[in-house]
């Protein structure tokens, strides 16, 4: 997945080869979130996207970022570009908090009216998702492309349907073996004791998107930040504003009920305070081993307030 994703950059551009390599990540996500939303397991889809953009933007970019400042004493990337995307995450974030809000004003669990907020507030997120794209991959591509071109390869570089279709094939493997991992987790975290909520946000979001993480680190250590954070944060952006709000509202036609986009206040904190580091770290253009940490660290300070959750969830 990953020497595909980068031949793939050198063919479209770090934008549009980290775009596909979010897009593929996430399709088998969606996939079992899917699943999970017709069983009518809202708590776990909302745990597993909250979990995937907290992970993303924490654990993937802050090991990317400790990764290859090992080696080097800073690296480099287009800071409009990450501007832009964590802007986007902030957007997301108002989207998470203002269904929350109405439901806390209003006084009730849940109604028509909470359920026709979160439907609306998902195709205002669906159409920004989109503009976003026409953004990034149109009228400001080069916001997004790094300095690194085909150069630097070593070797013939894959054509684009070649590498599209190793991209897709390793996809599918990826949530082949995603599945069987995800099914030895209950057992294993009921021996261990963990709660539920710990296991959705944390253990299968890093389980789930471990294919995504490797492609972000292998790509910062080649020194293409640029690349690096369209996976990390590309892919958090794509979460929060294209797979939540779809889920939101498929789950009108196949959802038990309606599901709304109110998470629980700890999920909510948690996107919340992730996004604010992120958009303080990564918005001058520079990175380097010690941002890694301060990423890790939040996350790691997040993992520890939700493991010591009561077993209940």
């Amino acid at each position: 997945m990953g020497r595909a994703t980068e031949h793939l950059a050198v063919r479209t551009g770090e934008g549009v080869g980290g775009l596909l390599n979010a897009t593929f990540g996430n399709a088998a996500e969606l996939i079992i979130a899917f699943s999970a939303l017709r069983a009518g397991l809202y708590d776990v889809v909302k745990a597993s996207i909250a979990g995937s953009i907290v992970g993303n933007i924490l654990l993937v970019l802050g090991a990317s970022m400790l990764a290859g400042g090992l080696r080097r004493k800073e690296q480099h990337y287009n800071a409009a570009g990450a501007r832009s995307q964590a802007t986007m995450l902030t957007l997301a974030v108002i989207g998470l908090i203002v269904p929350a809000a109405y439901r806390a004003a209003t006084g009730t669990a849940g109604g028509p009216g909470l359920a026709t907020l979160s439907v609306c507030v998902s195709v205002g997120l669906l159409l920004v998702y989109a503009l976003n794209l026409v953004f990034s991959l149109v009228t400001h591509r080069g916001l997004f492309e790094g300095s690194h071109g085909a150069e630097e390869e070593h070797g013939a570089v894959w054509s684009v349907g070649r590498s599209a279709l190793v991209l897709g094939a390793a996809t599918a493997v990826i949530a082949w073996m995603s599945e069987i991992l995800v099914g030895a987790i209950e057992p294993s975290a009921e021996a261990l004791g963990l709660n539920d909520v710990f296991v959705g946000v944390f253990v299968v979001a890093i389980l789930g998107n471990a294919a995504e993480h490797s492609t972000a680190v292998t790509a910062a250590m080649k020194d293409k930040m640029d690349l690096s954070l369209t996976i990390a944060i590309g892919s958090s952006v794509q979460v929060a504003l294209f797979v939540a709000p779809l889920l939101a509202i498929l789950s009108l036609w196949f959802g038990p009920a309606p599901m709304d986009l109110v998470f629980g206040g700890g999920l909510t904190l948690s996107v919340l305070l992730a996004v604010l580091i992120v958009g303080q770290i990564a918005g001058d253009g520079r990175s380097d081993w010690l941002k890694g940490v301060q990423l890790l660290a939040v996350y790691l300070i997040l993992a520890m307030a939700f493991l010591f959750l009561p077993s209940s969830g």
